[in-house]
């Protein structure tokens, strides 16, 4: 058995130059944000829910990113409404979010 039910890493990059990355589009502030609920709603910990930053997922381009495993789901995200939605249908019912996957 995993660990955790469900584990979110948030691209936290920022990159050099003008290159694209997902610390320009808030998502240090997004993963902050879904941790918050995750705690508020009594999900994280062991045997339940994890949302973590990580380093470059190398899909910028494509951002901000988040992938979801066990099931290697990656989303793009543009506000509280779409982390929202990962929240409650993915994160916490496992139902992917297809309008979100990339």
């Amino acid at each position: 058995m995993a660990y955790y039910r469900r584990h979110a890493f948030f691209c936290t990059n920022r990159r050099d130059g003008d290159r694209v990355c997902c610390q320009d589009a808030g998502a240090a502030e997004a993963r902050d944000y879904v941790k918050s609920r995750i705690k508020a709603l009594g999900l994280a910990g062991k045997d339940e829910l994890r949302v973590n930053a990580a380093g470059c997922l190398d899909r910028c381009e494509e951002g901000p990113v988040v992938v979801v495993y066990p099931e290697g789901v990656w989303y793009s995200y543009v506000d509280k409404e779409d982390l929202d939605e990962i929240i409650d249908e993915h994160l916490v019912h496992g139902r992917v979010v297809e309008r979100l996957k990339i």
